[in-house]
C-alpha cells in the first residue's frame, strides 16, 4: 500500500495529513486558507491521489506557517508512501495551459532536493499572498526529496498562473509515481 499518514504539531500549526498515491482523486482538505484549499484540491484531483488534510494554524499572523508546514507534511508523506521507490517512472514533465496562461513543470524523484522556481509571483489572490506558492513548493520539494523545475511560459491572471502550476505539478506527480517496472529506477540501484 503506497500510503502515509503524517501528524505534525508545532507552536504555529497542528496538521493531520493522509495520502494515498493509488487513489481516485478524493480531496478532503481544510488548511484554514481558502485559496490554498483550492490549489490542493486541484493537485489531488489531477494527480488521482487521495488527500485528507486538516491544518489549524496561526492564520491571525498570516498564512505563511500553514502553507509552509502543509508543504513539509505533504513532502514527508510522499517520501514515506513511495518507500524505496521500486518500479516508479521517476521523471516527468508537463506543460499545462490555464486560459491565457501556460505553466511548465518538470520533476525527478531523485532523493535530492532542489527547486528551480522561475516565475516571480507577487501580489495577492483574495487574501492569499502569491509568494507562498514558492514557499509551499520549497517545503514540499525539500521534504519529499524532489528535483523540481517550475516556470510560466505565458503570464496572465495570477489565479490562473497558480492554478496552471498546481495542475502541471499534479500531472507530473501522477506520472512520476506510476509503477512501471519491478526495479529501482537508478543506475546506483538506490534513490
Amino acid at each position: 500500500m503506497r500510503q502515509a499518514t503524517i501528524q505534525r504539531n508545532t507552536r504555529e500549526t497542528q496538521i493531520f495529513l493522509s495520502l494515498n498515491l493509488d487513489g481516485t482523486g478524493n480531496a478532503e482538505i481544510e488548511s484554514g486558507v481558502g485559496f490554498f484549499n483550492h490549489m490542493l484540491e486541484l493537485l489531488t484531483v489531477h494527480s488521482a491521489f487521495d488527500l485528507k488534510l486538516t491544518c489549524k494554524g496561526d492564520t491571525w499572523v498570516d498564512d505563511h506557517h500553514s502553507v509552509e508546514d502543509v508543504g513539509i507534511a505533504l513532502g514527508l508523506a510522499l517520501k514515506e508512501a513511495l518507500g524505496d521507490k521500486r518500479g516508479i517512472r521517476r521523471f516527468s514533465d508537463h506543460i499545462v495551459p490555464m486560459d491565457e496562461t501556460c505553466a511548465l513543470v518538470a520533476l525527478d524523484i531523485s532523493g535530492r532536493a532542489y527547486l528551480s522556481f522561475m516565475p516571480e509571483m507577487k501580489g495577492k489572490v483574495g487574501s492569499f499572498d502569491l509568494e507562498l506558492v514558492e514557499e509551499f513548493l520549497r517545503a514540499f520539494t525539500s521534504n519529499a526529496g524532489l528535483n523540481l523545475y517550475v516556470d510560466l511560459l505565458k503570464r496572465g491572471n495570477s489565479h490562473h498562473e497558480a492554478e496552471g502550476i498546481f495542475k502541471a505539478l499534479a500531472k507530473c506527480l501522477q506520472d512520476a509515481t506510476e509503477v512501471v517496472s519491478d526495479r529501482i529506477p537508478s543506475s546506483k540501484g538506490v534513490i
